[in-house]
């Protein structure tokens, strides 16, 4: 098995993106908090963006909260650590903004079908993570970028989701109905009637107007939504890239890791490796041990030493609860093969501040 160093890979100049993905209760956010711990104290100037709303990563960094701007984590580092969370709506105004003129985003803003894409629709928030890693990623102020994506299974529509958007967006069904009488539209003639009385019977007249008026605002940042997201999603593909599984050793999680690095690498982006986090590694105490054994030395003193049978019970379910954890790594070995792995093993109490962040075995 291939050790991966997570402090060596933050460290290392050349990696200037880094992307964990995982399910969710697997310590994702606490991993990608750790790691720019660890870059900071590398002495690298780094920013982290969480995109997962319970707020995990602000706990950990000792702040009361976080939010669509960076701000510097006070650290005793040679480095600079800067952390965020994602604010989808503010992040789509911002993207506004910053492509059409006040008038126009004005208007905008103000129309419902917006309001309902820029909170609602599905795949917004990921396409905005993405806005926002690109954003970061242009300004050339930060010489690491660490992403925390959402947790489940979903996590990969940070990659689906930006071509999603775009694509319904700049999809011909809305051309075809905001924009009557253009094009093939012409050739309709009188069914055309019909198709749209139709349409407003399904989704209701205003939302349909609505829509009309939002994609004739919105109609001149449609290229630009299509060509940030393949900028951003070139990003990911980029040699400074890394992206870091982050799992459990329990079964569901093992098939989400699988599952995650099975994408990664048939869509080519690049798996730095596998974090198992919350192992329970054996001392060296009980490193000769079996379970055997210790099962019949409780039998041999069960009545005459408690006490010490009591021990070694608790010793028992170390050594039955490692060989479960060994048996669940060897089927990720065996089914990627060469992927490099870190197990951390498993805190006492929880995370809640830098300190601990820095004790994570990385």
């Amino acid at each position: 098995m291939t050790e991966l160093s997570l402090r060596e890979l933050v460290a290392d100049q050349a990696t200037t993106v880094v992307v964990t993905c995982g399910s969710g209760g697997v310590g994702k956010t606490t991993t990608a908090a750790a790691m720019a711990v660890a870059a900071a104290d590398a002495g690298r100037k780094v920013a982290v963006l969480t995109i997962d709303p319970a707020r995990r990563l602000a706990q950990s960094l000792g702040l009361g909260e976080l939010d669509n701007t960076p701000r510097r984590v006070e650290l005793d580092a040679p480095g600079e650590l800067w952390a965020m969370m994602l604010d989808t709506r503010r992040t789509f105004d911002e993207m506004v903004l910053a492509h059409s003129s006040k008038e126009r985003a004005e208007q905008i803003f103000a129309n419902p079908f917006y309001r309902t894409i820029a909170t609602s629709f599905s795949g917004t928030q990921e396409y905005m993570a993405m806005e926002k890693l690109g954003t970061l990623s242009a300004t050339g102020d930060y010489e690491l970028i660490v992403v925390d994506t959402p947790p489940s299974r979903s996590a990969l529509d940070f990659l689906d989701a930006p071509q999603r958007l775009s694509s319904f967006l700049d999809g011909r069904m809305i051309r075809l109905l905001v924009a009557p009488g253009r094009g093939v539209m012409k050739l309709v003639g009188a069914g055309l009637t019909l198709f749209t009385k139709a349409i407003r019977t399904v989704i209701g007249g205003q939302m349909l107007t609505d829509a009309t008026q939002f994609v004739r605002l919105f109609e001149d940042l449609f290229g630009g939504f299509r060509e940030r997201a393949e900028a951003t999603y070139q990003l990911l593909r980029e040699p400074g890239t890394r992206f870091i599984v982050v799992a459990t050793p329990e079964g569901e999680s093992i098939r989400e890791a699988s599952y995650f690095a099975d994408r990664l690498r048939a869509e080519h982006m690049p798996l730095a490796g596998l974090v198992m986090n919350r192992t329970h590694p054996l001392p060296a105490s009980l490193s000769s041990l079996t379970v055997a054994a210790v099962d019949a030395g409780i039998s041999a003193i069960a009545e005459t030493d408690p006490l010490t049978a009591g021990v070694l019970a608790v010793h028992g379910k170390l050594l039955a609860i490692n060989a479960e954890e060994r048996r669940m790594l060897t089927r990720v070995t065996r089914a990627h093969a060469g992927l490099p792995i870190r197990q951390i093993p498993a805190l006492p109490t929880d995370v809640h501040d830098v300190a601990d962040l820095r004790a994570i075995s990385l």
